[in-house]
């Protein structure tokens, strides 16, 4: 059996970016900021993560200040899970792929979010089902106090399963990195309308269907 390793945003979802930067904007308005986002914002921030949106958007504010804001963020997005809803779609033959992949082999999500978040994203594109809560792993890197890295949450799930291969698919460098934990075959995916990272991988994929390859 197989063990495929996901990363969430960017890869099992599409449209987050754009919820991403509404509910920014409702936190600056909560806490007094005059600043705010515009959804052409999206694709010179896209791929950042949470509080170093804010880092670009107030630059006189410190690191911690803007992680204190993302905190905000994400409790403004548990109590709005309307504009989620508005916004996140799974991505296209998501579901197709995870069910077919289900058949025969073991699969976990690793995101970087928090651990309330992750059960809430999997909930808004119907895949809360699909994946049990230990292996629906969040690793809040936004956070100050967060001390592990994805690779090190791999590891640690690791420690108690034995697979015969392992399948990574992200859209990050830290994502298809994720092979040198344990090795393994590295999917690099992005959007048809964006361009690769630059990183090395197994393969770069526009369409997530080419995974069941290794089926």
């Amino acid at each position: 059996m197989k063990l495929f390793v996901w990363d969430f945003h960017g890869v099992l979802e599409k449209g987050n970016e754009k919820a991403t930067i509404e509910i920014s904007n409702l936190a600056l308005e909560k806490l007094g900021y005059i600043e705010r986002f515009s959804f052409d914002d999206v694709e010179k921030l896209y791929g950042l993560k949470w509080y170093q949106y804010f880092q670009a958007l107030l630059p006189h504010e410190s690191v911690e200040r803007c992680m204190e804001i993302s905190d905000v963020c994400f409790d403004t997005g548990l109590n709005n899970l309307d504009i989620i809803g508005k916004h996140i779609r799974p991505n296209d033959y998501a579901h197709e792929v995870i069910d077919k992949i289900a058949e025969q082999h073991h699969q976990i999500v690793i995101s970087n979010t928090s651990p309330d978040s992750i059960l809430m994203f999997l909930e808004s594109v119907g895949m809360r089902e699909k994946f049990s809560d230990d292996c629906a792993i969040a690793v809040d890197a936004h956070s100050p106090d967060q001390r592990k890295s994805k690779a090190e949450m791999l590891e640690a799930y690791l420690e108690d399963e034995d697979f015969d291969d392992i399948v990574v698919i992200g859209d990050s460098p830290k994502d298809v990195a994720l092979t040198s934990v344990a090795g393994g075959t590295s999917y690099l995916y992005t959007h048809p309308w964006r361009d690769f990272n630059e990183c090395e991988s197994d393969y770069k994929i526009h369409d997530l269907r080419e995974v069941l390859r290794e089926v």
